[in-house]
């Protein structure tokens, strides 16, 4: 059966259907404050009965409610007192009418931006995809909405101003969105035509403007440079074929990802930078971190970070349901039969997951592959910013000279852990000792009483050369023994943020600068 058409609008239809979901206060916002928490909460669990009770006296944003995130059918009247004239939201494949009444035929759904540090006033926006039920999820051509990855990929990018901004493979829209508010001109591509129907609706009705392209990978912007690019691209590994094209690329394993990754600076102005999500197989007897590194060109700081790892059974579940297979259905064990022989044959261990950070760059790149301790937390776009600086003042400050120079304080939330164990004499004792960050991504690091006192010291008074002279005196050690066992450390304790560097990072964006971020998205509703 071929796909259904996609929904198309004029701009005045558009505009027009824009008021009247502000007007009926169909936003995050609005729809929070009608359904209240428990009610809330139960349609993000996917438990329509509670949203229907706390509808049921809620005007024309009830009838929006219960008709776009319950897929309900509706009365013709109230839905036309809701939205006005049906019949161009008929035509155009946005609604549908059934003997029962109204029905949604796509999913129209709230969603939104906070206010920003710099004072910008909180963005009410709305998503546009297909339908989520599990019938619609396994068409090959579906566009997910706003999910996990999505939210994820917002949270973590670099929210600088910036000229030009490329979204790869933008789906239902969710990045360009976030991007029109730190960048001048935003261009978003993809490969499905449905989903660039779908997009074009998200946009117009969140009346931002992007610039629309469709084709393959870099196709669409061939020749052109951005000073930005995010992507959620199709990273699920597995074998080559298209069973989805949201998240199947048609090439073997996680080759795609290699590619991309290697025509990804040529799309850069020098300093910028690229944000995408990614999936690397564990291959038995391969070491991941050296398989990934291997992807990375010349000219760029990169850094690459590992959130999670599961085995192929969990991997190949995962992606069967988010598909809508039932995966005990004859369907879905062929498929999942298929798949892993498929890794047995490619000797796959487990599957990765996370994030990685581009920088294009004319100085002696530094490349960092490492995994991500601890909860995400709402912090990661701050600390992907952080990390540029962090390299660049590390980059400014290679010498050993240059380094003992600085003064450096230590981070607010850097916690020292021991760990103790009971002595046989009685009494504790002492096993290790750990600095660690509190909040946000954890990076800990094991030290010593001499490294500790380091860290202690730090409280932006004075050089590193003058606490290092105080230590080799308190420990009785030669400074230049010190020098060598402790520089290595301060590097790290820098790059992770444990240590803030007093002079200021570069260009002049100072350690605040590190702590700045983005607005935290509003979420979509349900």
């Amino acid at each position: 059966m071929p796909p259904p058409e996609p929904p198309r609008l004029d701009a005045a239809t558009t505009a027009r259907v824009r008021g009247c979901l502000l007007d009926a206060g169909y936003t995050p916002d609005g729809v929070q404050d009608l359904l209240g928490r428990s009610a809330h909460d139960a349609l993000t669990r996917g438990e329509p009965e509670p949203v229907a009770r706390a509808t049921r006296d809620g005007g024309e944003l009830g009838t929006l409610v219960r008709l776009f995130l319950l897929e309900g059918t509706e009365p013709e009247p109230a839905v036309t007192k809701a939205l006005g004239d049906l019949d161009p939201l008929l035509d155009g494949r946005v609604l549908r009418r059934t003997p029962d009444g109204i029905r949604a035929a796509v999913d129209v759904r709230p969603y939104g931006e906070g206010p920003g540090d710099d004072g910008e006033p909180p963005a009410d926006w709305w998503i546009v995809s297909d339908l989520d039920s599990p019938a619609a999820r396994q068409d090959r051509d579906h566009v997910t909405g706003v999910g996990g990855a999505s939210l994820t990929l917002a949270a973590a990018t670099v929210r600088r101003p910036v000229g030009s901004l490329l979204d790869l493979g933008t789906g239902c829209g969710v990045q360009a969105l976030h991007a029109s508010r730190h960048a001048a001109h935003v261009v978003a591509t993809d490969v499905l035509p449905r989903a660039l129907a779908l997009s074009e609706l998200t946009f117009g009705l969140s009346g931002v403007d992007v610039d629309l392209r469709e084709g393959p990978w870099f196709a669409p912007v061939e020749g052109q440079r951005f000073d930005q690019i995010v992507s959620n691209p199709p990273f699920v590994p597995g074998p080559p074929r298209v069973d989805y094209v949201y998240r199947d690329s048609g090439q073997a394993g996680d080759s795609a990802l290699a590619a991309l990754l290697g025509e990804l600076p040529g799309l850069l102005t020098e300093g910028g930078v690229a944000q995408l999500l990614g999936s690397w197989l564990h291959v038995r007897g391969e070491d991941w971190p050296d398989r990934v590194r291997s992807w990375i060109p010349d000219g760029v700081d990169a850094w690459v970070l590992q959130r999670e790892v599961v085995d192929p059974a969990m991997h190949v579940g995962t992606w069967q349901r988010d598909a809508g297979l039932v995966p005990g259905s004859r369907e879905a064990r062929e498929r999942a039969g298929a798949w892993l022989d498929w890794m047995d044959a490619e000797h796959v261990e487990g599957v990765g997951f996370g994030f990685l950070l581009l920088r294009r760059t004319d100085a002696e790149p530094r490349v960092v592959v490492e995994d991500l301790p601890g909860e995400l937390g709402e912090r990661l776009g701050r600390e992907m910013t952080g990390w540029l600086d962090r390299i660049d003042w590390l980059r400014a400050h290679e010498r050993d000279d240059d380094l003992l120079g600085a003064t450096l304080l230590l981070a607010p939330e850097t916690l020292l852990e021991t760990a103790s164990s009971v002595d046989p004499d009685g009494g504790w004792a002492e096993l290790q000792s750990t600095v660690r960050r509190w909040g946000g991504p954890g990076w800990e690091h094991p030290v010593d009483g001499p490294a500790a006192a380091l860290l202690a010291g730090c409280r932006g008074e004075l050089p590193l050369s003058e606490l290092v002279a105080l230590l080799s005196f308190a420990h009785d050690r030669p400074v230049d023994a010190l020098v060598e066992a402790t520089l290595p450390a301060v590097r790290e304790f820098v790059r992770h943020g444990l240590l803030l560097p007093v002079d200021g990072w570069p260009q002049g964006t100072g350690p605040s600068a590190a702590r700045r971020g983005p607005a935290a998205p509003a979420g979509p509703v349900g």
